[in-house]
């Protein structure tokens, strides 16, 4: 670590961020410290993404960052400069959901909906990452084709914690979304 950057935080020194916030350039001066969950929610007024544990233990604030999803409670906003974020606001629209946001609402896949935009998010990372063939500890082969079945995308949403205890919901929009047939499992 540079001894510019520690001089930076150790005098509270503003710093400035360039994003791609769902398909908008924006231009943030925070301090050094600031995590990119208190950048969005305090700075952008991106407040879909909530702060749950704060210690990335509970998903509740899952954003993709250059598609891949992200607890960003855990991660400097300064880390991201040049970076494309999407949030659940830059997934759909009131008129124009996506459409797993849609399988969400169908299939019941919240309760109190506090951490639906980041199982939402995760969900949407999750599925990208399985097109990609990226293995879990579940996968058999770690070269071949994901097996997307309820067991998979349970593990795979496994950083994202529902208090409510929606997950067989969750997992039967997930797998409505994704075509398999784990949208009618319970």
């Amino acid at each position: 670590m540079s001894s510019d950057y520690c001089t930076w935080i150790a005098a509270g020194e503003p710093v400035f961020v360039s994003l791609n916030v769902n398909g908008r350039d924006r231009t943030l001066r925070v301090d050094a410290r600031t995590t990119l969950l208190d950048a969005l929610r305090e700075h952008l007024h991106l407040t879909g993404s909530k702060k749950g544990c704060d210690h990335g233990q509970c998903g509740a604030c899952t954003v993709l960052v250059g598609g891949v999803r992200m607890n960003s409670c855990l991660s400097l906003v300064a880390m991201h400069d040049g970076d494309e974020v999407v949030t659940v606001e830059g997934l759909g629209t009131p008129d124009d959901l996506h459409p797993l946001q849609t399988a969400f609402i169908v299939n019941d896949g919240f309760q109190c909906g506090y951490c639906t935009p980041g199982q939402i998010c995760s969900a949407v990372g999750m599925l990208d990452e399985v097109g990609r063939n990226w293995p879990s500890v579940l996968s058999q082969d770690l070269c071949g084709p994901v097996t997307l079945d309820a067991a998979e995308i349970r593990e795979r949403m496994s950083g994202n914690l529902c208090r409510c205890s929606a997950y067989p919901n969750i997992v039967a929009a997930i797998g409505e979304h994704a075509g398999t047939a784990e949208g009618d499992v319970r």
